[in-house]
């Protein structure tokens, strides 16, 4: 294993790679010659317990905010840069920050279109992955750069689930725990829409059992299964609000049936949200990663949830998007009750269904500042 120091504040926001060796992954199989992309702002200080770590959700990556790095790609903007930042609710003159790309992934971390020890691509034959794992492997990243100990663990949606894994299995490490628009396990709605996601890029004759390398791939079927989750991630009454029944002019992929009555425009809508995935995401991690939200239990093989959670001495605070119909509040309430010391979960208002969580920024930022003051009070008392 590769040791290195926390990377020096004039590399922020830009995409660095960790060498973690061979990982025994859950199933006990061996993934040799790991690689784990992420990103890092701030400083570490001596003792090594400032850090923050931030999950992203699904189709994420680890550029959560810009950086002092003069590399242009460092000074784009990221997914959530407005809690991320010097004087923000996540200080980065107070905080070293660091936001690792999921294992499976196609943005850096070790994933299907990586070379496998022969020098091919994984395709196919790379190992099931699950939460668990990629959370092993994190641990390892963190373990290099120095960090003993963990103010914070934050992640919405897929980064929620993998967040709560954090504070399960290192409940030494982590100090604070906030899981955004997540649940304690995946639910059979959530497995259902799953499973219609996976056959559609499974079932497009360019998928070719998933060894389709150097091609682009099941470009069709990736973009059908973001259609497919892009649903979900709004809410009904939004959709009905924005597009409604209202028809547009212009090709669209139904031709020539559009050619009859016109593209409705919410069709026009996640045919785009379609488009834009396959532009930047690769279908087998869409698979790997979508199969890894659906094994998501914080308690299988731990005695069951209350159980699981017992084993975490940090503390918690989970939110919930109030129109979200992926997952749903009741989930969030189960995780927020199913804790040693229980939690009231927070609300976030949203007309926007899951997604709200990356839209109603003050209200999250608001949630999760009462969140870092209550760790920061704890700190004090020692």
């Amino acid at each position: 294993m590769l040791l290195q120091a926390a990377p020096p504040i004039q590399q922020e926001g830009t995409l660095r790679y960790a060498q973690l060796g061979d990982l025994t992954l859950e199933s006990g199989q061996i993934l040799p010659d790991v690689t784990l992309a992420y990103e890092t702002w701030g400083r570490l200080n001596e003792a090594g317990d400032n850090a923050i770590l931030i999950e992203h959700a699904l189709t994420g990556d680890a550029h959560v905010a810009a950086g002092r790095s003069q590399d242009p790609a460092a000074q784009q903007p990221g997914w959530w840069p407005t809690a991320v930042g010097p004087g923000r609710v996540i200080d980065t003159d107070r905080f070293f920050v660091i936001a690792p790309n999921l294992l499976g992934g196609c943005y850096g971390s070790t994933g299907p279109a990586s070379e496998a020890p022969d020098g091919q691509p994984w395709g196919s034959r790379l190992p099931r992955l699950t939460l668990r794992d990629s959370v092993k492997a994190e641990k390892i990243l963190l373990d290099q750069l120095g960090v003993t100990s963990l103010h914070h663990v934050i992640g919405g949606s897929l980064g929620g689930a993998r967040a709560a894994e954090w504070a399960i299995t290192y409940p030494q490490l982590v100090r604070s725990c906030a899981v955004i628009a997540s649940g304690p396990a995946a639910t059979a709605e959530q497995i259902a829409w799953g499973h219609l996601q996976n056959l559609a890029i499974r079932q497009d004759p360019d998928f070719a059992g998933g060894d389709y390398y150097p091609s682009p791939g099941p470009v069709t079927g990736l973009a059908l299964a973001r259609r497919i989750a892009h649903t979900t991630y709004r809410s009904a009454s939004e959709l009905e609000v924005r597009f409604g029944r209202e028809l547009q002019e212009g090709p669209t992929v139904l031709e020539p049936v559009s050619a009859q009555r016109g593209c409705y425009q919410v069709e026009n809508y996640l045919d785009y949200q379609g488009q834009k995935l396959t532009a930047r995401f690769d279908a087998n991690s869409y698979l790997v990663i979508n199969e890894m939200l659906l094994s998501h239990d914080l308690g299988r093989g731990r005695g069951g949830l209350s159980a699981a959670l017992a084993t975490s001495t940090c503390l918690w605070t989970v939110a919930y998007v109030d129109s979200d119909r992926l997952f749903f509040p009741a989930e969030s309430q189960l995780l927020a009750s199913s804790l040693p010391q229980p939690v009231e979960a927070q609300v976030i208002y949203s007309p926007c269904g899951h997604d709200g969580f990356l839209i109603e920024h003050d209200q999250l930022e608001k949630i999760l500042a009462v969140s870092m003051s209550r760790q920061d009070e704890t700190d004090r008392a020692g």
